[in-house]
C-alpha cells in the first residue's frame, strides 16, 4: 500500500472515530431529553431540559463539520500525482512532512512523520501552489519543499 493511501486511510479513520463519537453523543442527549420526566421543581426541570437542548444543538453543528470535512476527504484523489502542491499532496519538506487534506494531527507511516493539515490552515495556505526546491517561511522559519507526490 502507498504511503498516500496509508494517510488517506488514517485520516478516515480519524473522521470515522470523530464522528462516531459526535453520534453517540447526540443519542445520549436524546435519550436523556426523553427521560427527563416533569419534576415538582418545574424550574429545575426546565432548566436541564434547555442545558440538554444545546448541547443536542452543539453535537448537531459537530456533525456538519465532520460531514464537511469527510466531504474534503472524499474529493483526494490518492491515485494523482502532481508537480505542484495541492489538495492530497504528500510533501516532504527539510523540517516537516505533510498530507494535505484534513486537519487530523500527526500521523505515522512506516516510521515517518506526517502532520494530515487542511489547505485551509496557516501552513496549509503558504505550500498550496508551491514545487520542489520552494522555499517557505513560516512562523520565522526557513524550510524547503523537497519532494512531493
Amino acid at each position: 500500500m502507498s504511503i498516500k493511501q496509508t494517510l488517506y486511510n488514517q485520516c478516515l479513520e480519524f473522521i470515522d472515530n470523530r464522528l462516531e463519537t459526535v453520534q453517540n453523543t447526540i443519542k445520549d442527549v436524546q435519550k436523556s431529553l426523553l427521560s427527563e420526566t416533569k419534576s415538582s421543581a418545574g424550574d429545575k426541570h426546565e432548566t436541564g431540559r434547555a442545558m440538554l437542548q444545546l448541547e443536542r444543538e452543539k453535537a448537531g453543528h459537530q456533525l456538519a463539520e465532520i460531514t464537511k470535512v469527510k466531504e474534503t476527504l472524499s474529493r483526494v484523489n490518492i491515485e494523482k500525482s502532481s508537480e505542484i502542491i495541492g489538495l492530497g499532496s504528500v510533501v516532504y519538506t527539510s523540517s516537516t512532512n505533510y498530507f494535505i487534506a484534513i486537519s487530523a494531527g500527526e500521523l505515522i507511516v512506516n516510521n515517518e512523520t506526517f502532520y494530515a493539515i487542511s489547505p485551509s490552515t496557516p501552513i496549509g495556505q503558504l505550500l498550496i501552489g508551491k514545487q520542489a526546491n520552494d522555499v517557505i517561511i513560516f512562523r520565522e522559519q526557513k524550510f524547503i519543499v523537497k519532494e512531493l507526490f
